[in-house]
Formats: structure tokens, sequence, C-alpha cells
């Protein structure tokens, strides 16, 4: 694979092996992967300085689980914007973090061959249902556009994409979460977080 950003020459860091998509840290180009070969994806957006949980390169540790930060996503929602951070386990498996308002929350793609869940972006809110034996209700909807993104991601997003959203509240306390962005939808699945469980954050060093 070419390790050189198509745009600028710059060496792309090793992340690049298991990414779908990432920025050049030197001219900020988007970048993804196709046929073992680095494109140009175009902006990668203006990250606004802001009070930022996590930064790329650290350790974020919940528990007894910890997962590196390899990208950040910002996405805005209208009246504000929230932060979602792409991170990989010491084996390689994404998940992605988002915090808002000072909440984090923790979730990974439904899986395809796992049964589709009745949420949809257009719910209307308390709707109830059940998906894996767990009673859910539909407790937000709303509308997200992507700003800006940094860093290396499993997954391809592109600034100026808009999707649908809407989230649920299982009993158990499992958040359900379903995005459309004109092409389909998709499904996530995880738990929040208070931001005082996160142990400690412990930049990596190369």
């Amino acid at each position: 694979m070419d390790f050189n950003c198509p745009n600028c020459g710059h060496p792309i860091p090793d992340k690049v092996k298991t990414a779908v998509m990432l920025t050049c840290p030197s001219c900020d180009t988007t970048l993804y992967v196709q046929s073992d070969k680095l494109l140009n994806a175009g902006t990668s957006g203006e990250m606004h300085d802001g009070p930022q949980l996590f930064s790329i390169g650290d350790i974020v540790k919940l528990g007894r689980k910890a997962w590196e930060v390899l990208g950040h996503a910002r996405f805005s929602y209208g009246r504000g914007w929230w932060d979602e951070y792409w991170c990989e386990d010491p084996k390689g498996n994404g998940v992605w973090i988002s915090v808002d308002e000072g909440d984090i929350v923790v979730q990974v793609p439904v899986d395809e061959n796992d049964e589709r869940p009745a949420l949809r972006t257009n719910s209307r809110i308390g709707m109830p249902f059940e998906w894996r034996r767990e009673h859910f209700r539909v407790v937000e909807t709303g509308s997200g556009e992507c700003e800006a993104i940094r860093g290396v991601f499993g997954e391809r997003l592109v600034v100026g994409d808009t999707f649908s959203y809407a989230n649920a509240q299982g009993d158990e306390g499992t958040l359900l979460s379903a995005e459309t962005d004109g092409t389909g939808t998709a499904w996530f699945t995880g738990e929040w977080h208070d931001p005082f469980e996160v142990s400690g954050t412990l930049k990596v060093v190369s």
C-alpha cells in the first residue's frame, strides 16, 4: 500500500492498514482506501476549538475495557454539536465513543446477520418495541451534519453529509440508535457511561 499522501506526499501512519478512510496529518486532506491505494476525498472541514474530553492517540479506559482513539469526527445538529471518536481495542475491534454535553456512550454496529430492530429515524417519540428480548422506548429523533474529521476511521465519512437519527433506551440500560443517510439505515447498540467512570487517558507514544 502507498503510505504517502497523494496530495502533499507526507508519510501516513501505519494505522492506515486497518483504515477505510483518514485525514493527512500534514495537509488535512481527506483520504479513502480503495484497492490498496490512498485516494483524495476532498476537505476534512474546520475543527473549531472547544473543550474535548479525548484526543487522538489517547487510551480511553472504562471499567476493564480500553480503546485507543484513532479518529475524531464532529457533527452539528443546528443548535450545537457533538463529538464522536473512532477507537480500537488491542485486538483491532472498533467502537464509536460519542461525547454529547459531557455524557459518554460507547456503541458498536448491529451485526448484519442479527434481527433488524423496529427502530426507524421517523419513529415517534415514546414508541415502544422489543429487540433482543429487551423492551425499548424511543427517546429522541433529529438530524445531523458532518462538520469536520481528523485521524483514522473504520468507515467512510464525508464532510457535509447529512443524516437523520433516532435513539431508543432499553429497560436494561441499552442504548439503540438508528441512522439514515439516504442510502439506507444502520443501527448501533451500546450503553451510556458517566464521564467520572473514565479512569484516565494516557497518550500513546509511538
